[in-house]
């Protein structure tokens, strides 16, 4: 006869996970590394790392009685990349579809209800996508769905790094899977490919220089030192995971909440730009990309338009130089500024005796200093 655990993971299987396994609920090992981490204030901006310490570091600490981990993966790799061309952005492949927290808590909640039924009375459960105080990598580690790359994201064998995690704590005690181990061997690809230099080193990610966190985490102006190294990207980015060789053969997603929406494969950054906010909230509903709210979604357009080298751009630049958001305003004016141009001097010396906004202004300053 099937034990329980067997036929969660069965149940699992076939609501769309691609990868299972379960894990004990016991304090992470990494944790003193973790804490370390955010000491050297690696994490940024991104204070809800901190916060909830005790919870993050000991699952009992979120659910009293917590034995088992329950760990999936989805499959999110849409196959062949779409081409770019001119004037054109890049989105991070998870976040061309629906937003994957929706599409995995959906099912994770149907996981538990059916855990619930099959484990009897008294089983309780705690289901988390990304947002949840669980160290959430590690837990899939020791659940056997892969080992940590160098570039810090999960990778498997056979689906590659494009895998999106979820777990379900539990009182019930599973049966748990055993870690596998560490293929990265003597690859340095990630590193030697990351635009910013983000990967400090094998396994050590400084947040605050990573692409995704500029483009999503930070809130207000970008740092002006890594504006240029974020070439096109305007939501996320994938190059450490576009070199990975285990990546080569990953298959393709089967999942049609994750197939890009139109026009998110290579986004028309003058199209981004001139978006309003009516605009921006019907394009983007139910999107991950929801998340930047629409002005740092302009900000990052104004940013890649400015690392296009194509004074194309400088008369949609110039009409963001008018834009109801000052972070958008200042961000249009830096890339002004890269573009140059008679147009584009003009266009700041006039926003310059009209800009309000101090920070706004300065941004303005430095792309006229920078055009002479």
């Amino acid at each position: 006869m099937d034990s329980l655990t067997d036929r969660v993971k069965a149940h699992a299987r076939a609501l769309g996970f691609d990868l299972v396994g379960v894990a004990p609920a016991r304090p992470p090992e990494h944790w003193p590394f973790f804490l370390g981490w955010i000491a050297q204030g690696f994490a940024g901006e991104m204070g809800y790392l901190e916060r909830n310490l005790n919870r993050r570091g000991d699952p009992a600490q979120v659910l009293p009685g917590a034995r088992s981990i329950l760990c999936v993966g989805m499959n999110y790799h849409t196959g062949e990349e779409e081409k770019g061309g001119e004037l054109r952005g890049r989105i991070a492949r998870y976040a061309r579809g629906d937003d994957y927290h929706d599409v995995l808590k959906d099912r994770l909640f149907r996981l538990l209800d059916f855990v619930r039924a099959e484990g009897g009375p008294g089983v309780e459960g705690r289901v988390y996508v990304d947002t949840g105080p669980v160290l959430e990598r590690e837990a899939a580690i020791r659940a056997g769905l892969g080992w940590f790359g160098k570039h810090t994201g999960l990778i498997h064998k056979r689906a590659g790094s494009w895998l999106l995690l979820g777990e379900v704590l539990l009182t019930a005690e599973l049966d748990y899977d055993t870690p596998g181990p560490d293929h990265c061997g003597t690859c340095t690809r990630c590193i030697d490919a990351c635009p910013t230099g983000a990967i400090l080193e094998p396994y050590a990610l400084d947040s605050r220089k990573c692409i995704s966190y500029l483009t999503i985490e930070v809130k207000g102006a970008i740092p002006a030192d890594m504006r240029e190294q974020m070439g096109d990207w305007v939501f996320g980015c994938d190059v450490c995971q576009e070199v990975c060789p285990w990546n080569r053969k990953a298959p393709a997603t089967t999942e049609p909440a994750f197939a890009a929406r139109e026009g998110l494969g290579a986004p028309d950054l003058i199209e981004l730009l001139e978006m309003d906010q009516a605009a921006f909230s019907a394009r983007f509903r139910g999107s991950p990309i929801k998340r930047t709210k629409r002005r740092g979604l302009l900000r990052n357009a104004a940013v890649a338009l400015g690392n296009s080298g194509d004074r194309r751009a400088v008369p949609a630049l110039v009409e963001g130089l008018s834009d109801p958001e000052a972070l958008v305003r200042g961000h249009a004016a830096w890339a002004l500024g890269r573009l140059g141009g008679d147009e584009a001097r003009a266009a700041l010396e006039e926003a310059l005796g009209l800009e309000e906004d101090a920070e706004a202004r300065g941004e303005i300053e430095m792309a006229l200093e920078a055009i002479e």
